[in-house]
């Protein structure tokens, strides 16, 4: 080990009548810890809150929708194939049928967007409601169903007023001319399943039924209304959709979810970044009483830097000391901060519930918020941004200290000793 390194150890252990600046060091060290973890729990709780406000806004909005200008997609099969095929990013490709209807019951009228899908749709695992709390698809997709069944959302239930079991009327917006006169198109179904849970705003008015039965009922035998297109993570959209939109030119339309709804969730990332600058200041805080502590050890120091100057040392070797120094305290404080972080981030849903249980009290209304846990994400970009922010404003607040215990001339030191 080089003696720069041993001699920065030494000064971090004060002697007996130093203590005040052992105790600043200590101070220093909890400030970076202290803030580094906050940086980290806030951004995983914002990273959480972020996609699980983006699951109840845009609900089950697929990361991808092909479509085509004009009219159906009648090639779906060989798409489908196309994406899955040279897309390594690609989890599912699910077609579907959809139009704008009416739910009747009795007295009682709701708008929907009726959406045929297959069975291997992502929306059918979601929790439902069904008969005897058996399976929604074996429910959906009865091949002796009669009426045929359809799904609904749990607002559209409540509107309505009715639960599993019950038939309803469905109203598309087609019509036939008969000797009697235009007489719209009407089907009636039976209510198979009902979303456990409150979803979305456009989650509200989807209902779903077998593609197979929208294609004869609100589509065309031969064609689909578009593909939905799910990757394994919403990040990796924008260049999947880049690519895609230079393959599949028009008439074929090519939109991601940011390009549908992304301006909903442009104030979550403006107020992620906007706490973490705030956040950001804790640690530069912490970093000015690192700046005092060098300040004071320098001042305390002197004589023995001039001796070390005198038995050799150069300025570069003195500077060393102290950068290291500093360094030492922001390495500490940003190792235990990283550490205090992720532990209060991993475990923050159970740590939320324990003090619920604890001090009886609601922290955290899964009611309002719509989620059935406490959301904290860790990424681990955050984190990495978070460590090199922490070590690089350590690193600034040593430079001024160094350079002046650099700058000291020695026989000035030494004069009045």
């Amino acid at each position: 080990m080089r003696y720069e390194w041993l001699i920065s150890l030494r000064y971090l252990r004060a002697k007996r009548k130093q203590t005040f600046i052992s105790v600043i060091s200590f101070i220093s060290v909890a400030g970076v810890t202290l803030g580094v973890a906050a940086l980290i729990l806030v951004l995983a709780i914002m990273t959480g809150f972020h996609d699980g406000v983006r699951q109840q806004i845009l609900g089950n909005i697929p990361h991808i929708l092909v479509q085509k200008h004009g009219g159906n997609l009648t090639d779906w099969s060989e798409r489908m194939q196309q994406i899955q095929d040279e897309f390594a990013e690609v989890r599912s490709v699910e077609p579907f049928v959809t139009k704008e209807a009416m739910l009747l019951v009795r007295e009682n009228v709701a708008p929907v967007k009726i959406k045929g899908v297959r069975s291997s749709h992502p929306v059918l695992q979601q929790r439902f409601v069904t008969r005897d709390e058996g399976s929604v698809v074996g429910a959906l997709f009865e091949p002796s169903g009669n009426p045929p069944g359809i799904v609904i959302a749990a607002d559209t239930a409540a509107s309505l007023g009715v639960s599993v079991g019950e038939r309803l009327s469905v109203i598309p917006p087609d019509f036939s001319l008969t000797p009697f006169g235009v007489i719209p198109k009407v089907r009636v179904f039976e209510v198979v399943a009902i979303a456990r849970h409150r979803g979305g705003f456009l989650d509200a008015y989807y209902a779903y039924i077998q593609l197979e039965e929208a294609q004869r009922f609100i589509g065309s035998p031969d064609g689909v209304s578009g593909l939905e297109v799910e990757l394994s993570g919403f990040d990796q959209t924008r260049q999947v959709v880049q690519k895609l939109s230079s393959e599949l030119t028009f008439p074929y339309s090519v939109r991601s979810w940011e390009d549908l709804f992304g301006s909903f969730l442009a104030a979550l990332k403006l107020e992620k970044l906007g706490l973490f600058i705030v956040l950001a200041i804790i640690v530069l805080v912490a970093a000015f009483n690192i700046g005092t502590t060098l300040i004071m050890v320098v001042m305390e120091k002197h004589k023995d830097i001039a001796i070390l100057r005198s038995m050799g040392a150069t300025s570069t070797s003195i500077l060393k000391i102290f950068v290291f120094e500093g360094l030492l305290i922001g390495v500490a404080g940003t190792a235990l901060g990283s550490g205090l972080g992720l532990t209060l981030a991993l475990n923050a849903d159970a740590m939320i519930t324990w003090l619920e249980r604890c001090f009886d009290v609601v922290l955290f209304d899964h009611a309002v918020y719509g989620m059935d846990h406490f959301p904290s994400q860790v990424v681990m970009a955050d984190v990495t941004a978070v460590v090199v922010t922490a070590l690089s404003i350590c690193l600034l607040a040593t430079v001024y200290p160094a350079l002046r215990a650099a700058r000291l001339d020695p026989a000035e030191s030494l004069r009045y000793e």
